[in-house]
């Protein structure tokens, strides 16, 4: 249990045993790379470090379905079984693997225990190990076996009224948007590269929810290649204004990384500045916050990321220079980093500017005026 600590950053030692296999684009010793850059940083100083322990199945089947916790269970072994395609599960994106649901659950319980830390106090708390916003109630969807984030909402909701979820992966957030598209005790906002281009194909401006959760479903597409400049401007223009109109009692943030330059898998080219504009907006608030890792699979990039988010949560102000020893660390992995940050932000051509202005206002016209802007 967290105590009122200002700051609490979830440990990730755990995770260290799950693998995706070789081939897989998910590299989870990013988490080790990242929680250590931290620390070499000296980020962790005064800061509650929470060792997390696995979600407790109540809380998990909020929005799972129990025969699809039975299925994850059945596949905790490794084994492949016949059924396993009926739950998105088998070789490509969401392989089988020892520990897949006992992995999955200790995400879950990660960022319940991030949650917790924000109930009794503590204005920040970051957990890195989940965002794993693909995953549906009866299926594994996108690398993604358990939505930790859908999780860690419904457990909030049990102590507040309302809480804003945004999220900047490069990916749109289907299982999170899908979860509460029907209520308006949770305003969802998705800024991702255009669906017609990436994966999972959704998260179009007229989403924008239904019945009581009209107008609570916010979805900013953006074209590949867009940069910095656009996505700052949609953060300036509709980001920000919604958040502050909803006014929500907790703000819950998904952070993927893979919104960057070079990833292997996303066409975005942001650089850390403009990952840093959203980061720094959130902070702004002023909102108790829980922010969740996601995406990114250029595992330099999401080392640098995360850790100048964490700088951001707790008010730190670190240089460019990355510690020699965190280098030796991250040799073993191939990884190498000049600086923390990029040189100089990415600018956004003339014409993808004009098709983001024009996004910002389709949205102002679907749903501002539901939230009296």
């Amino acid at each position: 249990m967290c105590g009122s600590s200002e700051a609490a950053l979830i440990r990730v030692d755990k995770f260290r045993k799950y693998d995706y296999g070789p081939t897989h684009p998910m590299k989870m010793y990013r988490l080790e790379l990242t929680f250590a850059l931290i620390r070499h940083l000296g980020l962790t100083d005064g800061v509650k470090l929470i060792e997390p322990e696995p979600a407790e199945e109540e809380d998990v089947l909020t929005f799972h379905t129990p025969e699809y916790l039975e299925v994850l269970k059945s596949a905790d072994l490794g084994l492949f079984f016949p059924s396993a395609y009926r739950y998105g599960l088998g070789p490509g994106d969401n392989p089988i693997f020892a520990g897949v649901y006992e992995g999955s659950m200790l995400a879950c319980g990660a960022s319940i225990a991030a949650a917790k830390c924000i109930l009794n106090g503590a204005s920040v708390a970051l957990n890195i190990a989940g965002g794993l916003h693909h995953a549906m109630p009866n299926r594994a969807s996108g690398f993604c076996y358990l939505n930790d984030p859908v999780v860690a909402i419904n457990f909030l909701l049990k102590h507040v009224d309302r809480v804003a979820y945004v999220d900047i992966d490069a990916h749109h957030g289907d299982g999170v948007q899908f979860a509460f598209y029907r209520t308006s005790k949770v305003l969802t906002i998705s800024t991702h590269e255009d669906g017609r281009f990436l994966f999972p194909g959704t998260g179009f401006v007229d989403e924008i929810g239904e019945g009581e959760g009209k107008g609570y479903s916010v979805n900013i597409p953006f074209l590949p290649f867009s940069g910095d400049d656009a996505f700052i401007m949609a953060l300036d223009e509709v980001v920000v204004p919604l958040l502050k109109a909803y006014n929500p009692d907790v703000l819950v943030t998904q952070l993927g990384a893979d919104t960057l330059h070079g990833d292997p898998i996303t066409h975005w080219r942001l650089t850390t500045h403009g990952f840093c504009a959203a980061v720094e907006r959130f902070k702004e608030l002023r909102k108790p916050w829980v922010a969740l890792g996601g995406g990114g699979y250029d595992v330099g990039n999401v080392c640098r990321a995360w850790t100048l988010a964490w700088a951001t949560m707790i008010g730190a102000n670190v240089g460019d220079e990355i510690p020699p020893k965190w280098g030796e660390l991250a040799k073993r992995y191939g990884i190498k980093l000049a600086s923390l940050r990029d040189e100089r932000p990415s600018t956004s051509e003339k014409a993808i500017i004009e098709a983001t202005r024009a996004t910002c206002e389709r949205i102002k016209k679907l749903v501002f005026p539901t939230h009296g802007l």
